[in-house]
């Protein structure tokens, strides 16, 4: 294992010696967030994730065959290099995200994602902060008519049972109660209110955010990945930091569902710093030492540590650290094709232990690229 990462660190640049690689381990037990060693930047990374994933075709689950529809781990990781260009002030790259985006417009329409299902939502976050970088109103446009689409009346072959009681209580008629929601939901509301300053679309997000914390949050500050399935599930609980993470740095504090917001992150965050493994990773299932290390939920992890950091919503010295020795860390994980390894494949929820120690380890796959953009743009901002 020690040789797998010390090779993955020389494909982070070639100019990387021994000593440096010294260096960064003991750097790892800093709390400085903003100088990185050669090779290690959230700026140099950060390039070079969002220019690989520019090139690459439309995904589709790690399958062969193309999507039928863009893929919300494809919308993650767009949204992703998006902020990511935007906080290095990286003009040629929006320029070159756009022009990824243009066909949507017209041969490619028939891609957008119907938006009657939390996955397919998230996309909206993506024309949005195009709108936000641009102020083009087409882009604003789309967006803002599938975040309203998610809380308008049910309606499609995907309403269940209790999609209109959900309806009636003010939440979208979307809830389904499985963690994963918390950003893919989450994400467009806050989206649509940093496009157009309207209360509506980031109170609509707190009330769903205090609703699933209700429902779904343990005494240990981890979540179930769904109240029927007992497991503190990495990339699941990752879904969930991320999205209070993201929620909070827009949410007012003014706002009656800020504190209890606070509080579940904060509770989280204190549990997650325990779970931490000695080299800065998490696993896959967060509290079990047999688990393996991944990749998708530490970068996710990461990105609220960094966030509560900036935000001033955590211990600077005991958060700063966690945070700086994960980044470290989870880049050496990247190889010459700059993929990231050890990604835990697509997960649907199920009632057993061994499934989730069982998945499958991707490479390349989306769902791991886009916490490394989360991350790169969140120590930027």
């Amino acid at each position: 294992m020690y040789k797998k990462h010390i090779l993955s660190i020389f494909c982070i640049t070639a100019t990387l010696t021994f000593s440096n690689i010294e260096g960064i381990y003991a750097q790892s037990k800093m709390a400085d967030l903003k100088n990185w060693p050669k090779g290690t930047s959230p700026k140099e990374i950060g390039n070079r994730i969002a220019e690989h994933f520019n090139v690459t075709p439309h995904t589709n689950f790690n399958r062969t065959t193309p999507p039928r529809v863009i893929t919300y781990p494809e919308s993650c990781t767009w949204y992703g290099a998006l902020t990511f260009a935007g906080e290095s002030k990286n003009k040629q790259l929006i320029k070159k995200l756009q022009k990824r985006f243009e066909p949507l417009f017209n041969e490619e329409a028939k891609m957008i994602p119907i938006p009657d299902h939390v996955d397919y939502c998230v996309f909206g976050a993506v024309p949005l902060e195009l709108y936000i970088q641009t102020k083009e109103k087409r882009y604003l446009d789309m967006g803002l008519a599938i975040a309203d689409k998610q809380w308008g009346p049910p309606e499609g072959p995907r309403v269940v049972k209790e999609s209109q009681g959900y309806y009636d209580q003010g939440y979208t008629w979307q809830t389904r109660l499985w963690i994963d929601d918390m950003f893919m939901i989450t994400a467009i509301q806050a989206q649509a209110f940093r496009s157009t300053a309207d209360q509506k679309y980031i109170d609509r997000a707190a009330k769903e955010m205090v609703f699933y914390l209700d429902q779904l949050q343990r005494p240990n500050g981890l979540f179930y990945h769904a109240p029927d399935v007992p497991f503190y599930w990495g990339r699941g609980n990752g879904w969930m930091a991320v999205g209070m993470a993201e929620l909070l740095r827009s949410l007012p504090k003014n706002n009656p569902n800020y504190d209890r917001i606070m509080k579940g992150y904060k509770e989280m965050m204190s549990s997650l710093l325990k779970y931490q493994t000695e080299d800065g990773m998490w696993r896959q299932l967060v509290d079990k030492p047999e688990s393996w290390v991944e990749t998708s939920g530490t970068g996710m992890f990461t990105f609220a540590f960094i966030t509560g950091v900036k935000n001033g919503w955590l211990d600077k010295e005991l958060y700063g650290k966690a945070a700086r020795k994960a980044w470290l860390k989870l880049i050496t994980y990247i190889n010459e094709n700059d993929d990231i390894t050890d990604v835990c494949e697509g997960t649907n929820k199920k009632n057993d232990y061994q499934y989730y120690l069982d998945r499958k380890r991707n490479v390349g796959d989306l769902h791991g690229q886009a916490p490394l953009l989360w991350c790169a743009s969140a120590l930027l901002r």
